[in-house]
């Protein structure tokens, strides 16, 4: 016979409600009245000023209305396109076609990797210096030049001012310590060249050290270039009327305001100073051994492509593509005795005492 499974069998266990007792009805639940809904009035916050969203915009406001001649104001604000070149001295009426500028600088991108490769594998060392007035485009050319490069063997140097160590030390000291070393690329934004230019407008260096500074430099970058270094200098040069047009644009926008600090408004109102302190600076700076590169900037996409050019053309890399590198416009790019802005040109330096 077959075994039951008394498991199976077993009876199961019900649970039987509780009697309910005569006389006492069950009490039914009492509902909650939901709270009252407490509505916080919230003043509404005042609209911010321009100021305190764009605290530049003031700034330059007040410099272009006492420092900034009126023709020059009413030649900025009538513009009717930002493709429209304001300057009467820049050679092209238009910017350059994006669609051009990209499909180009891609290209130069490919000739910059291979000229790193060669570098490299050579051992050489190179500086690039870039000068220029504040809102000139600098920094964005610096941007494009290493935009590919392998930033192991390309450095960007962009020093604050100095320390008081530094202020105790020969000049050159701080950026002796920043040179290339083999196989490598250092890309100066700003460089030795503040004394020719800011320190000695705004009296931030002495006579004396302005002087002594123009009679080293070029001793200095004699030095480097017969070490083996490959020196190359750029002015980017902008025309006054751009120059205030980007001071304006920068003051309003809030990813660019960095750029701009009160010194730099202040450079608005002093281009005739700077002018002299840029002629004076080439005239006892442009050798042989160190010639500076100029380049025009109104148009920041021809002046980066430019750029990248005369380098490239300058370096006798492997695989160049020449057709390419050596399209240089002489109107963009060139020597400091062929290219210079309106009013340029006619301060002669003092001689050196």
């Amino acid at each position: 016979m077959k075994q039951i499974d008394e498991a199976a069998t077993a009876p199961v266990a019900t649970k039987v409600p509780a009697p309910v007792k005569a006389g006492s009805p069950k009490k039914a639940k009492k509902s909650k009245k939901p709270a009252p809904v407490q509505v916080k009035l919230v003043a509404k916050a005042p609209a911010r000023p321009v100021g305190a969203s764009f605290p530049m915009v003031a700034i330059i406001d007040e410099q272009v209305r006492t420092s900034i001649p009126q023709e020059l104001i009413d030649r900025v604000k009538l513009a009717k396109s930002r493709k429209d070149i304001i300057s009467s001295t820049y050679p092209y009426e238009r910017v350059m076609k994006s669609s051009d500028y990209a499909r180009e600088v891609k290209l130069l991108h490919i000739e910059l990797v291979k000229m790193q490769a060669w570098v490299k594998e050579t051992g050489e060392r190179v500086i690039l210096v870039f000068e220029g007035r504040d809102a000139a485009g600098k920094g964005g050319s610096i941007k494009t030049f290493t935009e590919n490069l392998n930033p192991r063997g390309a450095r960007v140097v962009a020093l604050v001012k100095p320390s008081d160590t530094e202020r105790g030390q020969w000049y050159f000291q701080r950026y002796v310590q920043r040179l290339p070393t083999n196989g490598e690329i250092v890309f100066f934004d700003r460089s030795w060249y503040n004394r020719a230019g800011v320190e000695h407008v705004m009296g931030f260096c002495t006579p004396h050290d302005y002087l002594e500074f123009m009679r080293q430099a070029p001793e200095f970058e004699r030095m480097l270039v017969r070490s083996g270094i490959r020196l190359f200098k750029f002015w980017f040069s902008v025309s006054r009327a751009e120059q205030l047009r980007r001071f304006l644009s920068r003051a309003q926008d809030p990813l660019k305001q960095w750029k701009l600090s009160p010194m730099d408004v202040e450079s608005l109102g002093r281009w005739d100073e700077y002018t002299k302190a840029k002629e004076a600076m080439l005239f006892y700076t442009d050798t042989a051994d160190a010639p500076w590169t100029i380049v025009r900037s109104d148009d920041k996409k021809r002046a980066r492509l430019h750029a990248m050019k005369f380098l490239l053309s300058s370096i006798p890399y492997d695989g160049k593509d020449e057709a390419l590198v050596n399209t240089l416009d002489p109107l963009i790019v060139g020597s400091a005795a062929s290219i210079y802005e309106h009013g340029e040109k006619v301060h002669k330096p003092e001689l050196l005492g």
